[in-house]
């Protein structure tokens, strides 16, 4: 049996998507017309975009549309786009300040996602961190923030579905030594990263705060080891719980 391009599937996925988007309910034919297709093939990718969601069929004309779905991910999108909006001020604030590099992530489950990234100009040592890249929870100053704003019993099932790695030798892959570290975070209102991620780079971190709503957003100021020793984090204590408390106020402000 040949293989499928995937790749091609994909691209034929999405372009029915897209002339959906452009020219509202459509039929059968008229679509297979528009991507050159065979109507069988159409009706296959219709019926994989109808078991996902993202299209419903009129009982009545028989033609093909948008469900909301593709609205639900714009305006998460837009969301996303606001919070980049908003804190950017705040990171470069942070980044001229220090002089270190500064991350905005955003939370997805087990893992936190680089929504944004700002280097200072005077940092000669650039970070292997990508906006788009993803980072475990457990083991990153961003997502201790994030994890220490929750009940212990949804830390504890996000911990549980966690593929625990001991990336460096200071990674905790202990549950009790974990929640340990959670009620210090929990006391001091930001989280390290002691090269629990990755050797030769510490973070400190902290959660932007929504009441009664589980954390989404976190930011953190990484440097390498060698500038970022004990007195260094009681240096940018402060800056860090000034930022946290006052983009919280700013992004949840409503």
């Amino acid at each position: 049996m040949e293989e499928k391009n995937p790749i091609q599937v994909a691209d034929r996925l999405f372009q029915a998507v897209e002339l959906l988007a452009a020219n509202g309910p459509t039929g059968l034919m008229e679509l297979s017309n528009s991507l050159e297709l065979n109507k069988s093939t159409v009706h296959r990718i219709l019926n994989s975009l109808m078991y996902m969601g993202y299209v419903k069929q009129d009982s009545d004309t028989l033609k093909y549309k948008l469900t909301l779905k593709i609205w639900k991910i714009a305006n998460q999108v837009m969301r996303q786009t606001d919070i980049i909006d908003v804190a950017r001020p705040y990171l470069k604030r942070l980044a001229a300040a220090t002089g270190e590099t500064v991350h905005l992530v955003q939370m997805d489950d087990k893992e936190a996602i680089y929504i944004d990234k700002v280097e200072a100009n005077q940092n000669s040592v650039r970070l292997v961190s990508q906006v788009g890249k993803s980072i475990p929870l457990y083991c990153s100053g961003v997502g201790k923030a994030l994890l220490a704003e929750m009940e212990d019993k949804k830390i504890k099932k996000l911990w549980d579905r966690s593929d625990k790695k001991a990336r460096t030798h200071n990674t905790i892959t202990g549950f009790e030594a974990f929640m340990k570290e959670i009620a210090l975070i929990r006391k001091k209102g930001y989280a390290m990263d002691n090269e629990e991620n990755e050797l030769g780079v510490r973070c400190i971190a902290a959660a932007l705060k929504q009441e009664g709503a589980i954390p989404v957003y976190a930011f953190s100021i990484s440097a390498p080891v060698t500038r970022m020793q004990k007195g260094r984090e009681e240096e940018l204590r402060d800056e860090i719980l000034q930022v946290k408390e006052q983009l919280s106020k700013e992004v949840f402000a409503s």
